[in-house]
């Protein structure tokens, strides 16, 4: 039986998807770069940067950092006034929190990861937290839920991994932890072939944990 939950963050506890691309949308804009939907989309399962597209027509590294700062600024302010809460998160990690240990493994920078988490009640369900800057190598590659395994003092096959996105899905299997994915409109048409359970909310967990 499982008794360890590694969980994703961005579009799994929180739904901040959306305006990280659309926060990275707009500072693209203002540097005369058009990035849509589907382009990000396959940026993110690929594990790429969209800042690339600026590589890619020779801006200069300083003209980089300063629409990405801009990026920055135009994220912080998303996570503090759009509605980012996902209906039966918490609920769920009740339940969970009961019968198994749990931590997140999330992609977002820690001062992201502070700002939305400042007045939510999510952390204290969870052992730690590993954000971007604890690790070298980012999803997909397995170093993230890695690091989580041996934080947690865990086998693989006692662990299960609840992630939105098919990066994460590929880092949780290059890992060799089985997966759960939830649905999340954003990350919808990511491939998510290989994984252990879909479900359609977190609601679906715990019963299927703990029967």
């Amino acid at each position: 039986m499982r008794k360890f939950i590694l969980w994703d963050h961005d579009g799994v506890l929180v739904d901040t998807e959306y305006w990280f691309f659309k926060s990275n949308q707009r500072a693209l804009s203002e540097a005369g770069i058009a990035l849509n939907k589907n382009t990000y989309r396959q940026f993110m399962i690929e594990g790429k940067s969209c800042w690339d597209l600026a590589s890619d027509i020779g801006m200069s590294v300083s003209d980089i950092e300063h629409h990405r700062n801009n990026r920055e600024v135009y994220y912080q302010e998303y996570l503090v006034s759009e509605d980012i809460e996902i209906p039966g998160v918490l609920d769920a990690l009740e339940i969970l929190s009961k019968t198994h240990r749990m931590a997140i493994v999330t992609t977002s920078k820690r001062c992201h990861f502070d700002l939305i988490h400042k007045n939510r009640s999510i952390v204290p369900f969870m052992e730690f937290i590993i954000t971007r800057e604890d690790y070298a190598l980012s999803k997909p590659n397995p170093e993230p839920y890695l690091l989580g395994l041996k934080m947690l003092g865990a086998k693989a096959q006692s662990t299960l991994i609840v992630e939105d996105s098919q990066r994460g899905l590929q880092s949780a299997i290059a890992a060799g932890i089985d997966c759960a994915i939830v649905d999340n409109q954003f990350t919808r048409n990511h491939d998510f072939t290989g994984a252990k359970y879909r479900l359609k909310s977190l609601n679906e967990l715990a019963p299927l944990l703990n029967h």
